[in-house]
């Protein structure tokens, strides 16, 4: 009987040898085709100029800072920006904004946009649902307003 599990030992070495062969020329005939399959890059044509590379898109949804980057029709000669219509809420006639300058009770506003141009003087005005009579730069108020805003538009102080 041990001369049974000798012989029985060293016949899978045998195979375990050839399969080792057999996958050893396996991987160097992927190996050749993978190399031929690298394309290598196209030579550069003589006399023609390098490229540069070309600079970063600049998103559309990045404003341009100022107001000279507002287009025309949103702009008001001699106003000071006080920002543009977060919200407007049509069932109160009332605009949201955040203020970039300061505004009371009395001053005169001018509300620009595509199909909006709106001027009137501030009557009531809101921070928090309470009424107040001032509100300073950085501030978010609610301003009534007589037409209908939207909120692309611009609001200047005149």
């Amino acid at each position: 009987m041990a001369k049974r599990k000798a012989k029985s030992k060293k016949k899978p070495k045998s195979k375990r040898k050839a399969a080792k062969k057999v996958a050893k020329k396996a991987v160097k005939k992927v190996a050749g085709k993978a190399k031929t399959a690298v394309r290598k890059p196209a030579a550069r044509v003589r006399g023609a100029p390098k490229r540069k590379p070309s600079a970063p898109a600049r998103s559309a949804k990045t404003p341009k800072p100022g107001v000279a980057a507002l287009p025309a029709e949103k702009q008001v000669v001699g106003g000071v920006l006080l920002g543009q219509v977060e919200d407007y809420f049509a069932h109160v006639n009332v605009m949201a904004l955040k203020l970039l300058a300061p505004v009371s009770v009395g001053n005169m506003i001018r509300i620009k946009g595509h199909t909006t141009d709106i001027t009137q003087k501030v009557e009531s005005m809101q921070i928090e649902h309470q009424p107040v009579q001032t509100a300073s730069a950085g501030d978010s108020v609610g301003i009534k307003i007589a037409d209908r805003a939207r909120r692309t538009d611009m609001v200047y102080k005149i």
